[in-house]
């Protein structure tokens, strides 16, 4: 009998234990092995009256640009949380190099947040991808905490989407899909007031 409860117990802590890490979970998880926390894909947006104050992300490009997201007031600014050993990262290259050139006559700039890689890493994975879009180094986190107090990072990667007044508008934590992503950029591109 105590070898069945016992034997009953484990069960129950695996099963919560996995529950934890499942796709259902909001607040991502680590995911034994790979070194990155998961997130489910989920999106949150935010109406225009209710989005917070302007952010600026600054930061040094790997080829040693300086970048102020301030400076591109005006246009649509998806910044991207990332790094190249990251299996959803990967996949979810092509899409944001798509969304890059796809929109950029409609204003929309893309920038990449590594928040891991020194630059023969970082580097070598946007040449892999052919990202067209700057990304800074911030080991540091520095521009992660800048983002930090307006919208919770929980995971890599994760995008968010900044109005044309610098305002976080949307963000999706973890695999940022086609689609999903073309429609809440698109949502942001087309709200009134846009050039």
């Amino acid at each position: 009998m105590r070898g069945t409860c016992r034997a009953a117990g484990l069960i129950a802590t695996a099963v919560l234990a996995l529950a934890a890490c499942s796709p259902s979970s909001t607040t991502g998880a680590t995911v034994p092995g790979q070194g990155y926390v998961s997130g489910d894909g989920s999106v949150q947006t935010w109406e225009r009256d209710e989005r917070g104050e302007p952010v600026a992300v600054t930061g040094t490009t790997y080829q040693g640009d300086q970048v102020d997201t301030a400076d591109w007031a005006g246009d649509v600014v998806v910044l991207n949380t990332w790094y190249a050993a990251c299996p959803p990262c990967r996949v979810e290259a092509p899409t944001l190099a798509a969304l890059a050139r796809d929109r950029a006559d409609e204003g929309v700039r893309l920038l990449g947040i590594n928040v891991e890689d020194a630059a023969g890493a970082a580097l070598a994975f946007e040449r892999t991808f052919d990202i067209p879009y700057p990304s800074i180094d911030d080991s540091t986190g520095t521009a992660v905490s800048a983002l930090s107090g307006t919208v919770p990072l929980q995971a890599v990667p994760t995008t968010v989407v900044l109005d044309r007044q610098g305002r976080v508008a949307a963000r999706i934590v973890g695999l940022a899909e086609d689609s999903t992503l073309d429609a809440v950029v698109g949502d942001v591109v087309d709200e009134a007031g846009a050039p």
